[in-house]
């Protein structure tokens, strides 16, 4: 049984930074992500991180490209997201994800943290 539990939410002032651990019990798999979802809005991809035997990469929605930044502990089974230059539409709750895919019954997420900033 996997679980996810995000932490590090919690107000910020724009142009500030959060940084949001994610600490995975159970097993974690070769690509994780994470999502937000706004007041109103729908869930939302933010990133996700591929670790393979080769190395790994990175992919990031444009809406955050260039100030957020996915990284991962294999050793501590924690998964990242710092998030730096904040805006006000970056407001949301924070899920992480064993995966990227949009069904969360293929791709489970945590029970999420919610980031607010003004």
């Amino acid at each position: 049984h996997v679980q996810l539990v995000e932490s590090g939410g919690g107000s910020g002032q724009a142009g500030g930074s959060l940084l949001l651990p994610c600490a995975a019990s159970g097993y974690t798999r070769k690509c994780m992500g994470w999502f937000r979802q706004a007041p109103g809005k729908e869930r939302e991809g933010v990133g996700a991180i591929y670790t393979g035997v080769g190395g790994g990469s990175t992919y990031y929605a444009d809406s955050v490209k260039g100030r957020f930044t996915i990284s991962r502990d294999n050793a501590k089974n924690t998964l990242y997201l710092q998030m730096n230059s904040l805006r006000p539409e970056d407001t949301a709750v924070y899920y992480c994800a064993l995966g990227f895919r949009p069904d969360t019954r293929t791709d489970p997420s945590g029970q999420g943290t919610q980031v607010t900033v003004s």
